[in-house]
C-alpha cells in the first residue's frame, strides 16, 4: 500500500532538512562549492548593501539633528545661515567624540579605510579587523554628520570587509574563498552607494583584489547586483547626480583639449593627495613634539574646519551639492577655483587629522570643479569648437577621482553610468588616460597604496614583492632535528659573527640576508633577554627560501587566470 500524501510530504521535509544540515557542516568544514558560494555571495551583498544603506541613512538622520535641515543636499545653504560659533561647535564636538572612539577601540588611534581592506585581501586571506573596523565606521559616520570633509564610500566599503570577513571566519574560508567574498562585499557596497552595479564590480576586482579572475567574477556581480537591488527599493532608479540633458562633444578638434585636461587633473589629484600625507606628517609631529593626547587630535581638525567653514560652508560634510552645482555649470570661473582649493585643505585637515571618512566623494569634488573651470577657459578661448563646460566638469570628475583611486576602468564607468553617453564616455576616458599615467608616476600608483607604502607595506610593486612578507621563516627552516639540518657548530660561528634571522622574521628580511652572507643557509633564533643568549631554532636555506617562495607566485598566478 503506497504512503499517504501526508506522509510523503513529511519525508521529503525531513531529507531536506538532513541535506541543509549537512551542508551547513560540509560548509563549516571544508568550505562552499561553486553554487553554494554563489547564495552566500547574494547573502553578503545584500547585508552589504543594507549596511550601506543604513550608514547612508544614518548620517542623513545625525546632520539633521546637527545642522536642523533634513536635505543632506541643501544643508550647505542652511549652514550659512547658521550662528558662526555653531558651525564651529557641531564639528569640534564631532572631532572629540571621534577621538575617544578611536582612543578606546582601536590600537593606534588611526581609521581603517579603504587602503586596509586591499591589505586584508592581499596579506590576510581577505579578513580586515573586526573591531576596529566597526569603530572606524562609526567615527566615520560621526564624522561626515558633524562637518568633516570627506567621503562615504571609504567608511563603507571598509564595513563591508568586516561582514565579509565575519563570514569567512564563520565558513572557515580558505585564502581565495575569502577574497572573493571580500570583493563580493565591495561590489555590493560601491554598487548601492552609487547605484552603478557593473562600476561596483570592477572596482571591487581592479581596487581590491588587483587582478579580473574569471572564476571571482559571477559571484562579485551577483552581489554588486544585489547592492544596486537595495539602493533603488530605497531611492529609486535615480543617478547620484542631477546632469544636463546632453553634452555635445565637437569630434577629433574638440578631443586634444580633454588631453590637456587630463594632464591638469593628475597634477590636482597629486596636490590632493600629497596635501593629505604632508598635514599628516606636519599633525605627528606636531602631536608628538607637543604631547597632545591622541584622542584630542580629531577634534583640533575639527575646529579648523569650523573655523574654515564659518566663511565657506562648501567644505561641510561629502559636498554632493557643490558637485552638483559644478556638473551643471552653476559657478562662476573664481568660485570653482577657490572652492577647489577650499576642499583640498578641508579633505586635508579631516584626513590628516584622523577624523575619518575616504576620498572618493572629494576627489570627485575636486575633480568637477576642476573640469568646470578648465571648461570655461576652453570654451572662452575657443567657444566656435567647443563643448559644454559640463562635459569639462563630468570629465574633470573622473580624472581626478581615478587618478587618487588608481582605478581607470571602474572610475570612467562610474561617471559612464551615471550618464549612458557615449561620448560622454569617450571624453572621459581620455582625459582618465593621461590624469592616471601622469599620477602613478609620482605617488605609488593610487592614494591607497602610497598609504600602505608609508606603513612599510608594499603592495605597490605586486605580488613579487609583498608575498615575501607573508612567508614566516618558522615556517619553512629547518629545526636542528632535521634530518638535514644545518651543523649546529657552523650555525653558532655564523650567530657569533652577526648573521642570523629572528624566529619571527619573514623572506622580506631573509632574501636580503642571503644576498649580504652570501652562505647557504642562515641560523634562526630565538632572542632572549638582555644579556641572555640567544636559542638556536634552526636554519634557513637559501633553497627552501626560493621554493617557498616560487609556491606563493605560483598559487597567486593560479588564483588570478582561474
Amino acid at each position: 500500500m503506497s504512503n499517504p500524501p501526508q506522509g510523503f510530504f513529511a519525508q521529503q521535509l525531513g531529507a531536506w532538512r538532513s541535506a541543509l544540515a549537512r551542508a551547513s557542516v560540509t560548509i563549516r568544514r571544508q568550505g562552499p562549492s561553486q553554487i553554494q558560494f554563489w547564495f552566500i555571495a547574494l547573502a553578503v551583498g545584500i547585508a552589504a548593501g543594507f549596511a550601506a544603506l543604513i550608514f547612508r541613512k544614518g548620517i542623513h538622520w545625525l546632520q539633521t539633528m546637527a545642522y536642523g535641515h533634513e536635505d543632506v543636499r541643501a544643508v550647505i545653504d542652511h549652514a550659512a545661515g547658521l550662528p558662526w560659533y555653531w558651525l564651529v561647535i557641531v564639528p569640534t564636538l564631532g572631532g572629540l567624540v571621534v577621538g575617544l572612539i578611536l582612543h578606546f577601540f582601536t590600537d593606534d588611534g588611526r581609521v581603517r579605510s579603504v587602503a586596509d581592506v586591499i591589505e586584508g585581501s592581499a596579506l590576510y586571506e581577505g579578513r580586515v579587523e573586526k573591531r576596529a573596523g566597526i569603530a572606524s565606521a562609526v567615527a566615520s559616520w560621526i564624522t561626515l554628520s558633524t562637518g568633516g570633509s570627506s567621503g562615504r564610500e571609504g567608511p563603507v566599503v571598509h564595513l563591508a570587509a568586516v561582514i565579509s570577513s565575519w563570514v569567512s571566519n564563520r565558513i572557515h574560508a580558505d585564502g581565495i574563498t575569502g577574497r572573493d567574498l571580500l570583493g563580493c562585499a565591495v561590489a555590493a557596497a560601491v554598487s548601492a552607494s552609487f547605484n552603478a552595479p557593473i562600476a561596483g564590480a570592477l572596482f571591487a576586482l581592479e581596487v581590491v583584489l588587483r587582478h579580473f579572475a574569471v572564476h571571482a567574477f559571477a559571484p562579485i556581480v551577483i552581489a554588486s547586483a544585489a547592492g544596486t537591488v537595495i539602493n533603488r527599493l530605497e531611492f529609486g532608479d535615480v543617478t547620484e547626480f542631477s546632469l544636463p540633458e546632453a553634452n555635445a562633444l565637437a569630434f577629433y578638434v574638440e578631443l586634444p583639449a580633454f588631453l590637456l585636461l587630463g594632464l591638469v587633473c593628475g597634477l590636482v589629484a597629486i596636490v590632493l593627495m600629497k596635501s593629505v600625507f604632508w598635514t599628516e606628517d606636519f599633525a605627528n609631529h606636531l602631536q608628538k613634539v607637543t604631547g597632545l593626547p591622541r584622542y584630542l587630535r580629531p577634534a583640533f581638525a575639527g575646529v579648523l574646519l569650523g573655523l574654515l567653514a564659518i566663511w565657506f560652508p562648501h567644505i561641510i560634510g561629502v559636498g554632493y551639492e557643490t558637485t552638483t552645482n559644478a556638473l551643471t555649470s552653476q559657478l562662476l570661473l573664481h568660485e570653482a577655483i577657490v572652492f577647489a582649493i577650499l576642499k583640498v585643505v578641508a579633505v586635508a585637515i579631516t584626513i590628516g587629522g584622523r577624523m575619518g571618512g575616504g576620498i572618493f566623494s572629494p576627489s570627485l569634488m575636486v575633480g568637477a570643479l576642476t573640469g568646470l573651470a578648465f571648461g570655461m577657459i576652453a570654451t572662452g578661448v575657443f567657444p566656435d569648437v567647443s563643448g559644454s563646460e559640463a562635459l569639462y566638469a563630468l570629465a574633470g570628475m573622473g580624472a581626478v577621482a581615478a587618478a587618487v583611486l588608481g582605478a581607470p576602468i571602474s572610475t570612467t564607468l562610474i561617471v559612464f553610468e551615471l550618464t549612458g553617453d557615449w561620448q560622454t564616455g569617450l571624453a572621459v576616458m581620455v582625459a582618465v588616460s593621461l590624469s592616471t599615467a601622469l599620477a602613478s608616476r609620482v605617488v605609488d600608483r593610487s592614494f591607497f597604496l602610497t598609504q600602505l607604502e608609508r606603513r612599510n607595506v608594499h603592495l605597490a610593486a605586486g605580488p613579487q614583492a609583498y608575498l615575501l612578507g607573508t612567508v614566516r621563516v618558522a615556517k619553512i627552516m629547518r629545526p636542528t632535528s632535521h634530518p638535514r639540518a644545518a651543523p649546529e657548530a657552523r650555525c653558532w660561528d655564523l650567530i657569533g659573527d652577526g648573521v642570523y634571522l629572528d624566529g619571527t622574521a619573514s623572506l622580506e628580511t631573509a632574501m636580503p640576508a642571503f644576498e649580504r652572507a652570501n652562505h647557504d643557509f642562515i641560523p634562526v633564533v630565538s632572542l632572549g633577554g638582555e644579556g641572555e643568549p640567544p636559542e638556536l631554532w634552526g636554519a634557513l636555506f637559501q633553497v627552501d627560501a626560493l621554493k617557498a617562495l616560487n609556491r606563493a607566485l605560483a598559487e597567486t598566478a593560479a588564483e588570478e587566470h582561474s
